[in-house]
Parts: structure tokens; sequence; C-alpha cells
């Protein structure tokens, strides 16, 4: 479909339908509709009036699994109903051109997709990233042109570079490979671009959770293969919204608090003659207590604890979700937000005990929601975002208290899609 026939189609409402399915919350539709229409008109004023279609990818949030995936633990992540979008039309020559809003073109040449260190943490280092190892898999690449907009917010643990990667995948597979590689392929090539190409030593959660959509388990007791399993739940119609707080706290040197969790759960899993701490248990710490706490302090031990009890909370979720227990699976994030805060103290830094916006937002949220909702510290920890899942009907008081305390647009509130990487028309 044409550009102009594309925008004329959306403001008619033809396409409500398809935006609701897409974006859940219905107070979101006429917002996805003048954003639609917008990357239409933008991509018509770059590249003039073509035959497009349109592609959407979803930013993530950890859901259960705090500091669990480096010890080869299990996850449970979600897509959520931000997304990266892209208006494309295939290209008959070997060239990627594409256009961020705000941003210049990026042209890739096809014949060249090798590594160049000069593009390391760069946009286009990522396209290049996925395109290499997309052929090297033996898919089919071919040249193409879009203009990308995306509302994932940037710094705020969801994603946004997962999205993007899982985007340019979902468009390789829709215009060159008949949307026939899955999404889980989709997820390892993006890994694999912002790991050897954007230089970031992500795991695979977060390509994942956006590329499978909805909730996703994972359990990288392999991690070089991971089993992957969806769960079907639908958040909306237990009357519950992801809410995400930005608690604007500074990152800055903090890369020690963030070291030291990783390579203090090793240190326990040492003792143990192992490298992770996968397959420990707390009768096994219990046995050997007295020594650990002597040989690597109390917080070790603690961190230990938390990694084991949050794994099984992990299983606990996920069954809880199968049988549509929403009770059961609320108590659980509640009981991971506890752990972290308690056990494997990611709240804030020790080293800085005055500034602790994250503990601010989990002590006025739990104030505020009583029985209406839960809360937990969202991803890293020790600055950044807080998560709860909150009752639709307190949502804009939820929304409106956690504004008032960090600032004008800091809460966002969000609904858990079913899709992942997509062709949305």
């Amino acid at each position: 479909m044409k550009t102009n026939e594309f925008i004329a189609k959306i403001e008619s409402g033809a396409c409500d339908e398809r935006i609701l399915d897409i974006y859940v919350d219905e107070n979101k539709v006429a917002y996805q509709k003048q954003r639609y229409i917008e990357a239409l008109k933008q991509y018509e004023t770059i590249f003039g009036e073509d035959e497009v279609a349109i592609y959407s990818a979803p930013g993530r949030s950890e859901v259960g699994g705090n500091h669990t995936d480096h010890q080869h633990g299990e996850v449970l992540a979600a897509s959520i109903n931000l997304d990266a979008i892209a208006v494309v039309k295939p290209l008959g020559e070997a060239v990627v051109k594409l256009v961020s809003e705000g941003y210049e073109m990026i042209t890739v040449d096809l014949n060249h997709l090798e590594y160049d260190e000069r593009e390391k943490e760069s946009t286009c280092s990522l396209i290049k990233g996925v395109l290499y190892k997309m052929q090297a898999c033996g898919y089919q690449i071919g040249g193409f042109q879009a203009y990308v907009t995306s509302d994932v917010l940037i710094g705020a643990g969801l994603s946004s570079s997962a999205a993007f990667e899982t985007l340019i995948g979902t468009i390789i597979s829709g215009l060159f490979n008949e949307m026939k590689v899955d999404p889980v392929t989709i997820a390892m090539i993006g890994q694999y671009a912002e790991n050897e190409y954007f230089g970031k030593p992500c795991g695979l959660m977060d390509q994942t959770a956006c590329s499978v959509g909805n909730l996703v388990h994972i359990n990288f007791a392999d991690t070089k293969n991971p089993v992957i399993e969806q769960v079907a739940f639908d958040m909306n119609k237990h009357g519950y919204s992801l809410c995400i707080t930005d608690t604007k706290g500074s990152h800055a040197d903090l890369t020690a608090d963030y070291a030291a969790v990783p390579a203090e759960m090793k240190q326990v899993a040492a003792f143990f003659g192992q490298e992770y701490l996968l397959g420990l248990t707390v009768e096994d710490i219990l046995a050997k207590v007295a020594e650990l706490r002597k040989q690597l302090g109390d917080r070790a031990v603690l961190r230990a604890l938390h990694f084991i009890r949050e794994n099984e909370r992990v299983q606990k979720e996920v069954r809880a979700l199968s049988g549509e227990d929403i009770d059961t699976f609320l108590k659980n994030v509640a009981a991971s937000g506890n752990s972290s805060y308690k056990y494997l103290q990611n709240v804030y830094s020790n080293s800085d005990v005055t500034n602790q916006n994250i503990s601010v937002a989990l002590a006025f949220s739990e104030d505020f929601l009583g029985d209406n909702g839960v809360c937990r510290v969202h991803g890293g920890g020790f600055a950044g975002t807080i998560q709860a899942f909150v009752k639709n009907e307190v949502v804009a008081d939820y929304q409106k208290r956690m504004d008032a305390i960090f600032g004008s647009g800091s809460c966002s509130v969000l609904k858990i899609r079913k899709y992942g990487g997509i062709k949305v028309m």
C-alpha cells in the first residue's frame, strides 16, 4: 500500500482494531494513530511516496529473576506496548538507507558487512551486525530504505537497543524470507550484533522478550541453548497495568556496585568448586555458613541466598500465570522485591547512603498501593527504575503520586503486549 493510502486508512479508523490489538490500551489508540501517520509523512518527506510496509518491535521489562541470568538461572520478562516502528520499502540495490527520528541517514553497503572498530557503539554497527549474522545463518538479505521512530524509553531499563535489533531482524525476515525467521533466531542474531559489533556484553533476555512477545520464561542453565517458553497471559483481563517509574537517580560511579553482584555470587560458587551458583541449595549454604561468612563476608552469603530463592520464585511465577492465578503471581513479585532489597541489596549504593531514589519510590509506592498492587526494583538496580503492577482503577492516582515525587512524566503506564517483532500492516 502507498504511504498516502496508509495515512487515509488510518485516519478513517479502519486500522483502529489492529492498533488496539497490538497496543492493548484503548487510551493509547489515538496517540498511536497519530504516531503512525507522522511516521508515514516523515517517510514521504525523506524518500517520497512509495509502496511500503510497517514493522514493529517492542521494548521489554524484567518481571522476575533479578540478577539471576549471569549465574545461569531463570528469568521472566515481558514485551510492553512501547515499541520501535519502521516504515519500509525494499530496494533493488545492495544498500540499506535508514533514518531514525532526529538523526541523520545511515547508509550500509551490503557488500561490506565486516566488523569495523570505528563503528563500535553506533546504530550503524547494530544494523551491520544483524545483516551479517542473518546472512551467515543462511537467510536472504537485501537492500531497503526505512524511517524509524521509537517511544521505548532510553535509559529506563526497557531495552531500546534490543527493540531496534529485533526490528531490523523482523524487517529482513519479512522483506526477504517470507516472515519465516523464527523469533528466537532473531533474538540470538540481535544479541550477536550487540555483543560483537556494538561492543556491549549483554545476555539474551532482552532480545528474546522483544522478539518473542508476551511473557517469556528463559532458563539459562545452558547459555548456548537457553530453554525459552512463551507464557500466554492477559494481564489487562485481570485488571492490572505495569507501571515503570524512572527515579532519576544517577548511574555515575556505580560500576563497582554492579560488578560486585556477580563477583560475590561467583565467590560463593567457587567456594563449592563451581563457576556459577546454579545447582546449589539453601541447605548447601547453611551447612557451610560459618566458614562462608568468615571467608567471604555476609553480603556474599545473602546474595547467594537471593539467587537460589529468586530462581525458585521465577518458576512459581510461571506456574501461577499458566494457571491464571494472578494473586500468587503478585505475591511472588512482592517477594522478589523484598529479597532484592534485603539480600541482594541493589536498591541503593552503600557508598552514597544519602541518595536513595529507588528506596523512596518503593516506600511511597507501598504506602499508596496497599492491596492495590505490588512493586519491586527493576533491572540492575542501585539507581534507575522501579516496577509496579497496579490495579487499573488506581493507576491514574499512582502515576500522579510518582510524578509528584520524581517529576512530570517519570511514571509510564504500560501494558504487556502479546506480540514480539511483527509486520503491522
